[in-house]
């Protein structure tokens, strides 16, 4: 079951809440779905064209979407939100502007805020961005993955598992490699446990980065 299912869905309501809070009648359940896809999409977007990655914590580690009658509230959960706000006085305005123009939704209001999060390499996305950058500049996945590991543990995690799929260096034939350290209880609904996949196009073709963090237990 712990290699069949997702552990972030495994848990709701236990140790994991949604990322989306909205409610909405079954008819436009599926556009209410795909506008979550879409602000999620122009915002990554919107990052990666704008900021210069320098040291790889400037990622998004997760974007909460809250919905209302009248108010769409996105918070931006970021590693280094200054590279956001200081470079541009304006960026957040901009942002919202690119966003309501991808939704065609100029007459209701939406609402951008972003949070600082304490330790950055204690998410899997921006350790699995890390990895994807280490791996796109040729090096060695080994290397990739326990460096990717030694900063998890700086940031005080209790376990991470790490796995590579695909072309791994170039071979012909794709395979699957992975390390863990510490705990990793994928089948106690009461451990916490941070979850991603992350999809990275090298010269190879596509590898696919799973990464499992152990926060701790309640």
């Amino acid at each position: 079951m712990g290699q069949k299912i997702n552990p972030l869905g495994f848990r709701l309501g236990t140790t994991q809440s949604h990322h989306s809070i909205w409610f909405a009648q079954r008819k436009i359940y599926s556009e209410s779905l795909q506008e979550d896809e879409k602000i999620r999409d122009c915002i990554k977007n919107y990052v990666q064209k704008n900021i210069k990655i320098s040291s790889g914590i400037e990622g998004i580690a997760r974007i909460k979407i809250q919905k209302r009658i009248d108010l769409i509230q996105v918070i931006i959960y970021m590693g280094v939100p200054k590279l956001l706000i200081e470079g541009k006085p304006r960026r957040i305005e901009e942002l919202q502007i690119n966003v309501q123009k991808k939704l065609n939704c100029i007459n209701g209001k939406l609402n951008i805020a972003i949070t600082r999060i304490a330790n950055p390499y204690g998410h899997p996305n921006i350790l699995a961005e890390f990895i994807a950058e280490q791996l796109k500049n040729r090096v060695s996945f080994r290397k990739a993955m326990k460096k990717a590991i030694e900063l998890t543990e700086q940031a005080g995690t209790k376990g991470v598992q790490v796995q590579i799929a695909g072309r791994i260096d170039g071979k012909e034939i794709a395979r699957v490699e992975w390390i863990r350290e510490g705990r990793v209880p994928l089948q106690t609904i009461r451990a916490k446990i941070d979850y991603c996949s992350y999809a990275v196009r090298t010269i190879y073709g596509v590898l696919g980065i799973k990464i499992w963090i152990f926060v701790n237990e309640e």
